[in-house]
């Protein structure tokens, strides 16, 4: 397969609540990519480095992919992985994802959800928000349940949600170490431990309980979906349940839907395995996309509506004064300067 060259792009915008968030897009180049791909990233994960080689390999495949980090994850502003509302993480995806859809040059182009664990849950919520807006997901190890092997016992879970209103953002949830658990390779362990943008501390306790509601209800759920997509899951995860993505597949209302368990794999299918598991798992996402996306008339894609009202760009100066945000990106180095480019070929 050809690699094509693709452009980075970094932006910080403001959400309904007047938070700012960051975001980010591999959009090639020297075509019109096939479709748009919409990161969703997982609890306490973000999206500039830790999914820069999903972004890279999928922009390289020809692919508009564009990602954000949720409130207080990442470069966002906001308590660090404090989520006081699920539905808030859903809205200002949306809110974003389709202000990115109407734009002139993407109106016409097909629209997919891509999200890895939590980010799963995310995506099949995005889905049930405006069902036919979205062509297709990818799902990667989704969180549609919390595997019994890593919750909290049922007697701290009701004892926690007793002072829910009270301390909801402490970090008194006990938990094992998720990294730990996730990631197989060794060398690709310690990279994702030594990145300072993923909170590695104790889940608060009103985020612990908001995902495990979350979870619980799309479990409950799960014959709602009615998108095509492809769940992929490591027969070896035990962070999440790989019985659940049997059940998905099992219960969707959808005719499309495709599912692949990779055995012996982890919950990291794409970021912690050996470069070779790393490679199939890719090799098997960019097919399912292509197959769905070589004849662009079969797909439907739904109008946007013309509200973007939602969601405003914050223009950082690089005037006299210190930029509002200085970070060395991890693709490029570049820093200030409202949105950020850097044309890049993929390796």
């Amino acid at each position: 397969m050809m690699k094509l060259k693709f452009e980075y792009e970094e932006e910080y915008i403001r959400n309904s609540r007047d938070v700012e968030l960051f975001a980010c897009r591999w959009v090639p180049y020297s075509s019109s990519p096939k479709a748009l791909i919409f990161l969703c990233h997982g609890y306490g994960m973000e999206c500039s480095g830790f999914m820069r080689e999903c972004g890279i390999r999928l922009a390289s495949a020809g692919y508009a992919v564009f990602g954000m980090d949720y409130e207080g994850h990442g470069r966002s502003k906001g308590a660090r992985c404090y989520i006081k509302k699920f539905g808030n993480i859903v809205n200002d995806c949306y809110d974003y994802y389709t202000s990115i859809s109407a734009q002139e040059e993407y109106r016409e182009k097909g629209r997919f959800l891509y999200g890895e664990s939590m980010g799963g849950a995310v995506a099949l919520l995005l889905h049930k928000k405006d069902p036919s807006f979205w062509n297709g997901a990818i799902l990667v190890a989704p969180m549609c349940k919390i595997s019994e092997k890593v919750k909290p016992h049922p007697v701290v879970i009701n004892l926690l949600t007793r002072v829910e209103e009270i301390i909801p953002k402490w970090k008194i949830v006990p938990t094992k170490d998720v990294i730990d658990a996730a990631f197989k390779d060794p060398v690709k362990r310690e990279e994702i431990r030594n990145n300072k943008l993923i909170y590695q501390d104790k889940p608060r306790l009103k985020t612990a309980l908001e995902m495990l509601r979350t979870s619980m209800n799309l479990e409950e759920t799960l014959h709602e979906i009615t998108l095509p997509f492809f769940v992929l899951h490591g027969e070896a995860d035990i962070v999440t349940d790989p019985e659940i993505s049997k059940a998905l597949f099992e219960r969707a209302s959808t005719q499309d839907k495709t599912i692949k368990l990779y055995p012996g794999m982890w919950h990291g299918l794409t970021s912690g395995e050996p470069d070779a598991n790393v490679d199939l798992v890719f090799a098997d996402i960019i097919t399912w996309l292509d197959i769905r996306t070589g004849d662009s008339a079969s797909l439907t894609v739904t109008p946007v509506r013309n509200s973007t009202a939602n969601v405003q760009e914050v223009v950082v100066s690089n005037g006299g004064g210190k930029p509002k945000r200085q970070h060395a990106s991890l693709l490029c180095g570049l820093n200030g300067g409202g949105r950020r480019l850097v044309h890049r070929s993929s390796m």
